[in-house]
């Protein structure tokens, strides 16, 4: 009886974190900033960062939870018909899973770095088929694809398709996104860690 009590306390803590950082994603969600040498449409945010820290502290599972919560709060206030929120979404999974379930079979400091890295580039690599078939069809209902290639164009003249944009493009900055979720988590982890925890 007094285990699955403390099992419940266990699973309702859970239930409480997520939900808190899935707040605070929304939160820096809504921070987004342009970066030099990309277009003005895409924008850089540390909304994967909660999402990282829960799949780091209380498994994967939580880790997708944040982004789940992240993108249902960001649908509100959404330009794209929930589309951006979808990438958004299957982008932040594809990051956090892998790394959590890295870190859940080893859990030290190097099997969270590692773990990391790897959700990193899975991020960085599931970006392509996320926004050839998700994102950019969306895109090209509001503006021409000549139009979005010459975004990419003023920047870089070697972009000459869409493939072109997201090999030279995206996938580099979904692979530093996720890298400056990585290092921000380990500065932070291990302060906060204990409270994500409740110890």
């Amino acid at each position: 009886m007094e285990k699955t009590i403390a099992v419940k306390k266990i699973n309702t803590r859970k239930l409480a974190v997520t939900a808190i950082l899935g707040a605070v994603a929304s939160a820096l969600m809504f921070l987004a900033f342009q970066v030099p040498l990309m277009p003005s449409f895409i924008q850089m945010d540390l909304s994967e960062l909660p999402a990282l820290l829960a799949a780091f502290s209380m498994g994967p599972l939580s880790g997708v939870g944040v982004c789940l919560i992240k993108n249902l709060v960001h649908l509100l206030a959404t330009s794209t018909g929930g589309v951006g929120e979808l990438s958004n979404f299957l982008l932040g999974a594809a990051f956090v899973l892998p790394a959590g379930l890295f870190y859940k079979y080893r859990k030290n400091r190097m099997g969270a770095f590692l773990g990391a890295l790897v959700g990193a580039v899975f991020m960085a690599l599931a970006s392509l088929p996320v926004n050839y078939f998700i994102t950019y069809p969306f895109y090209t209902l509001l503006m021409p694809l000549d139009a979005i290639l010459g975004l990419y164009q003023a920047i870089n003249p070697n972009v000459h398709s869409l493939l072109d944009a997201l090999i030279w493009f995206n996938i580099p900055f979904t692979l530093c996104k996720g890298l400056l979720s990585v290092a921000v988590t380990f500065l932070i982890y291990k302060r906060i860690s204990p409270i994500l925890k409740g110890r």
